[in-house]
């Protein structure tokens, strides 16, 4: 092939990828890329399971579709449920990525098999909604581990839970939570698996070692509730609602009976704060008001 050819095919070449460049990197395909902030939400309706009282709980989460950045939807016409009342108890802050049943909502007996229950949530301006209904394949049986600890479910008692806090605070200073849980000792404690089945084999002492090119997710800089082990209990702090920019941090080691975090605040503001307490079969939960001046 002659120079003249080959420079002809290179020039070719060249003004296929410039002409197609604008309208590709214009247009982040969200399939196939990872964003830190300036994306939408989409609620998810998941699933429903019979009240033991009366009619039927019905369960609701989220996805947050930034990897990093966390958002504030207050209760109104961008966060609200369509049938009823607007506010049905769903929160306004919202962690990133998937959270699932982060809420149920309850329906009456009467709640019809044709009738639906739906939560719109606005992000800029995108609309993305969540449609739940009795539909037969989507009941959530609510003890899903009752085959596995038989006659322990029907003994077991939920947790006490007691949450020590102020019900307002100043923008400087923090705001101390204090949890102070008791449990009736079931179920009993079982024995931990050891080792992992997701260990990478390798070769090297020190382990895999990832190319230095290669982009990573850091999974560490995700916000995520906030979470310490009490004796066999777990104990968990949710942002409920309010801004966004709030510090949830364990102070010191947790007790026999207690566990205490600290909260810093960027913004003034009225808080909700889930506290929940856990024995792995039973929760109890406490929701705690608070504002910031």
């Amino acid at each position: 092939m002659s120079k003249q050819f080959r420079w002809v095919g290179a020039l070719f070449t060249v003004a296929l990828v410039l002409g197609s460049s604008p309208r590709g990197l214009a247009q982040a395909d969200p399939q196939n890329y990872l964003f830190n902030s300036g994306q939408t939400i989409q609620p998810f309706f998941a699933g429903w399971a019979h009240n033991p009282d009366s009619g039927y709980e019905m369960h609701f989460g989220y996805l947050n579709r930034n990897y990093v950045d966390e958002q504030h939807v207050p209760i109104g016409p961008n966060n609200r449920f369509e049938s009823g009342e607007a506010d049905r108890g769903q929160p306004t802050f919202f962690y990133p990525r998937v959270n699932r049943r982060v809420f149920s909502v309850t329906v009456p007996a009467d709640f019809g098999e044709e009738e639906e229950l739906v939560w719109t949530v606005t992000v800029g301006d995108e609309t993305h909604r969540a449609v739940g209904w009795l539909q037969p394949e989507w009941e959530i049986d609510p003890n899903p581990l009752a085959r596995f600890v038989g006659g322990e479910l029907a003994a077991n008692q939920a947790p006490t839970l007691a949450v020590d806090v102020p019900r307002s605070v100043s923008l400087r200073g923090s705001l101390t939570m204090t949890a102070t849980v008791t449990d009736d000792g079931l179920p009993p404690p079982r024995e931990r698996r050891r080792g992992g089945s997701n260990v990478l084999p390798t070769f090297e002492p020190e382990g895999p070692r990832l190319p230095v090119n290669v982009p990573q997710i850091q999974p560490e800089n995700r916000l995520r509730p906030t979470r310490a082990e009490v004796g066999r209990l777990t104990v968990i702090w949710t942002q409920w609602r309010g801004p966004t920019g709030v510090a949830l941090d364990v102070q010191g080691e947790p007790g026999a009976d207690q566990a205490t975090v600290t909260a810093a605040f960027e913004s003034p503001g009225d808080y909700v704060f889930r506290v929940q307490a856990s024995d792995g079969l039973a929760t109890v939960t406490e929701d705690i008001a608070v504002t910031v001046r």
